[in-house]
């Protein structure tokens, strides 16, 4: 199987690294010199104190040979259809695409490139951060979930069996849009407003207003995704997330760390999916639009002068 990963961030590179073991993988980004350094240095990932290096073919966008059976996407969301038509020559007649990127809603892009039932949904609870261009720790070993729009058990079980033996745990949901859905409840909640009041997540929980506003999200949260077929009780949600917080109270999320270093975020593929939803059905979801106005006007603010 021929595998090109597009994004060669921190869970690119430990994807792509890991999966080269059981398949034929190329990595695919847009910065030419982080791409060199890929070349020429390997793919080099941490672990417990050990570190594995792996050799993957990296090439900038639209430079490598198609087309690939299977293309993973860990692009930033805001940029997925822009990858993908820089890369069509990797989209055959029976290439698949998955996305584990973080949000949701990104079928409606990839429907523009592919069949529905080439489409597969996933979630990653995989965790890794850079050290360099080209050396990556991998921090987490959580489980991923994938699935297909249209049933498609046996593509499922093909790219199921390649993430498990390569070091992956994997599951198929049979009701993956319920999935994303799950993990929303918490980027587009907590995660969200820890980076809007730029602050680590377990403070979220432990101050009563801002923990009144996220109560708030989550509740706009579980009566969009009701409309959505995907039920989830309210506070049976809210209790899960409090004692995530309480878990891991120290942690960053992406966002934080996109508006603390001045780079665009997710948000449209988070909160704002929320908002587009819930617009859908006419259901109002103020604090949810509320939070993604914020968002843009901390993205938008002005640096301050030294």
């Amino acid at each position: 199987m021929k595998i090109a990963v597009i994004g060669p961030g921190s869970m690119g590179l430990l994807f792509g690294g890991k999966l080269s073991q059981n398949a034929e993988v190329i990595l695919i980004g847009h910065n030419a010199a982080h791409i060199h350094t890929i070349n020429s240095d390997q793919v080099t990932i941490k672990r417990d104190g050990q570190a594995q290096t792996y050799k993957v073919p990296a090439f900038t966008n639209g430079t490598a040979d198609g087309p690939a059976d299977l293309i993973i996407l860990f692009t930033k969301a805001y940029i997925t259809r822009q990858a993908l038509r820089e890369n069509a020559q990797l989209i055959g007649a029976n290439t698949v695409i998955l996305t584990l990127q973080n949000g949701a809603g990104h079928e409606e892009i990839l429907q523009e490139f592919v069949p529905r039932d080439r489409i597969l949904l996933g979630t990653t609870n995989q965790g890794s951060y850079r050290e360099s261009t080209s050396v990556i720790v991998h921090s987490g070993l959580g489980e991923t979930t994938i699935g297909s729009l249209t049933g498609n058990e046996a593509l499922c079980e093909t790219v199921r069996s390649l993430f498990s033996s390569s070091g992956f745990p994997c599951t198929i949901s049979h009701n993956i849009r319920f999935t994303v859905w799950n993990k929303l409840m918490i980027n587009a909640s907590s995660s969200v407003l820890s980076g809007v009041l730029a602050v680590r997540q377990g403070y979220v929980a432990s101050d009563p207003p801002s923990w009144e506003i996220c109560r708030d999200l989550i509740r706009e949260i579980c009566r969009t995704a009701a409309l959505e077929e995907c039920i989830f009780d309210e506070e049976e949600q809210i209790e899960r997330i409090r004692r995530h917080l309480e878990n891991a109270p120290d942690g960053y999320t992406s966002i934080y760390a996109d508006l603390k270093n001045g780079r665009k975020t997710e948000v449209d593929f988070i909160s704002g999916h929320i908002v587009r939803t819930a617009e859908k059905h006419g259901l109002a979801v103020p604090v949810q639009k509320c939070i993604v106005r914020m968002v843009h006007a901390i993205e938008n603010r002005e640096k301050p002068s030294v």
